[in-house]
């Protein structure tokens, strides 16, 4: 996978989209860390890396980073309807009420700061009023992925770069959380990071490639942390 094509003010925009200082209130989850920890789950850094290797080799971050994808080039072809039907589809797959405003939450507030950050003369106007449109009378419009996948795709990030960069995202997201839950020091969040990237390629390489009827994921162990994390007596984190 090349990456020779990317542009710096692609690497940029890349960086921007993916970094934890992006105001979308990603800090403020844990996706049920948060309960595995209060029990014991996971306790140190070998725990805490096993958990999100298999989150990356069977659970929902694959199904959501494919569909980020899939959301990419319905942007790029101008395709309303598909991001719609895949929006609605990743909305079908949240599993817990928990994960499912997360995930809405996350991608309103995204999508509405692309919105007013957004001056490139370019700017596809009929995207930009059809997403001002749904915002305002749509609920469930739009997950986190799908808007990560609009504005990677009108950035013209390579969509190997974006998978990456979504990957790297959630990655760190939920590497400071266990940092400050197990809690890990700082230079141990970094040394995980360090270690995670292999797996991180690798999936990027299976999503990029999966087809539509092999969209799957085993995620039934988050889908029990989240539940019971919105009854946790003591929380850190948002439900």
């Amino acid at each position: 996978m090349s990456y020779q094509n990317l542009s710096a003010n692609q690497l940029l925009s890349l960086l921007q989209l993916a970094s934890s200082t992006l105001p979308v209130g990603a800090y403020s989850y844990s996706e049920g860390l948060e309960l595995l920890v209060a029990r014991g789950k996971i306790y140190d850094i070998k725990t805490l890396k096993i958990w999100l290797e298999n989150c990356l080799k069977f659970g929902s971050i694959r199904l959501e980073t494919a569909l980020m994808i899939r959301a990419y080039w319905a942007t790029k072809s101008a395709n309303l309807q598909g991001l719609n039907n895949w929006n609605y589809w990743l909305t079908a797959t949240r599993e817990t009420e928990e994960l499912r405003l997360q995930s809405l939450q996350m991608g309103r507030t995204l999508m509405r700061l692309f919105i007013n950050i957004n001056v490139e003369p370019n700017l596809q106007v009929p995207l930009v009023s059809w997403l001002q449109e749904k915002l305002k009378t749509d609920a469930d419009f739009c997950n986190f992925a799908i808007a990560f996948g609009i504005i990677a795709s009108h950035w013209q990030i390579e969509p190997e770069a974006a998978i990456l960069g979504y990957l790297y995202s959630w990655m760190t997201n939920l590497v400071n959380a266990g940092v400050k839950l197990i809690p890990l020091g700082q230079t141990v969040g970094q040394k995980l990071l360090l270690e995670m990237q292999d797996q991180i390629v690798f999936t990027s390489q299976e999503v990029i490639k999966l087809k539509d009827d092999e969209l799957n994921s085993c995620s039934w162990g988050l889908s029990l942390a989240s539940m019971a994390h919105e009854t946790q007596y003591t929380r850190l984190f948002r439900s």
